[in-house]
């Protein structure tokens, strides 16, 4: 059922909002007038001089320092009283084969995707049981219903990121808080060129062929892929709801279709069909 009740204007949380999927959702919801705030960890200042919305608010937050998140929530809620959506968008993608991933590279990754997320949550919260109302978005990826080869540690955060959003969707219910994972696909954005390689991703032998045939389909895919305007436009309608659903899929229909088929079709003929898109012949 849609709220179709806007008198209040809502106060919207958008983390990793300076570029790709985050900075094209919030200056979405600023030009649809929702009292949006963005968060960067560059100069603020810096960052708004590339947005197009003079309604959105960008305020420097690291989503990796617990201190960080605490200064920029409280400077919200003392300057707009509230809180009323958080977008937990901020994340980066790791890429190599496993092997030689190492412990420090598989941290770090989930740093950001996983515990930078949790840290979000765990300080709002509170504020949302107290106002006895709110919504938790978290972007996931078609990459947490589905390992990807040789982004396997991008694949187990946003896997973490998938168990910890449907725990809290029962957890927090009865508090008025409504929580929903957005699951995107292949989107052409800077995600593609912030992706960082293990040090060893392209130097070990055993490797090294099929590690770089990969990357180049994995790239391609994202460069092809459609405007991240569509995951904005589709969170402008999962906020107006007021009782959405956990999951929404966005993305080419193929790769949604996929996540389909992996709950149908035997797991090695599935398996099968993924191996000969990311790693044929």
């Amino acid at each position: 059922m849609i709220n179709h009740d806007r008198s209040d204007r809502k106060v919207i949380l958008v983390t990793g909002a300076s570029s790709g999927i985050g900075k094209a959702c919030a200056v979405h919801l600023a030009q649809a007038d929702y009292h949006v705030y963005g968060t960067t960890r560059k100069s603020p200042d810096r960052v708004a001089k590339d947005l197009p919305s003079s309604q959105l608010n960008m305020i420097q937050m690291d989503v990796r320092d617990d201190l960080s998140v605490h200064r920029g929530i409280d400077s919200i809620i003392k300057e707009a009283g509230r809180l009323d959506v958080v977008v937990n968008n901020a994340g980066f993608g790791i890429t190599g084969p496993i092997e030689n991933t190492s412990i420090d590279e598989a941290k770090d990754q989930f740093e950001t995707n996983f515990f930078g997320l949790l840290r979000v949550c765990n300080t709002v919260l509170p504020i949302m049981r107290n106002q006895g109302s709110g919504y938790i978005i978290n972007i996931s990826s078609i990459g947490g219903l589905i390992g990807l080869p040789f982004q396997g540690l991008y694949s187990a955060s946003k896997f973490a990121v998938e168990g910890l959003t449907e725990a809290l969707y029962k957890e927090v219910r009865s508090f008025g808080i409504r929580v929903v994972l957005i699951e995107p696909g292949d989107f052409f954005t800077a995600f593609t060129a912030n992706r960082k390689k293990t040090a060893r991703a392209e130097t070990d032998p055993a490797y090294k062929n099929r590690f770089e045939q990969t990357l180049r389909i994995i790239e391609s895919d994202e460069k092809n892929g459609a405007s991240p305007e569509k995951v904005a436009r589709l969170l402008v309608k999962i906020i107006r709801y007021s009782d959405p659903r956990l999951r929404y899929r966005v993305g080419y229909l193929p790769q949604k279709i996929a996540v389909t088929l992996k709950k149908f079709l035997p797991q090695k003929l599935f398996d099968q069909i993924i191996m000969q898109h990311y790693m044929p012949g």
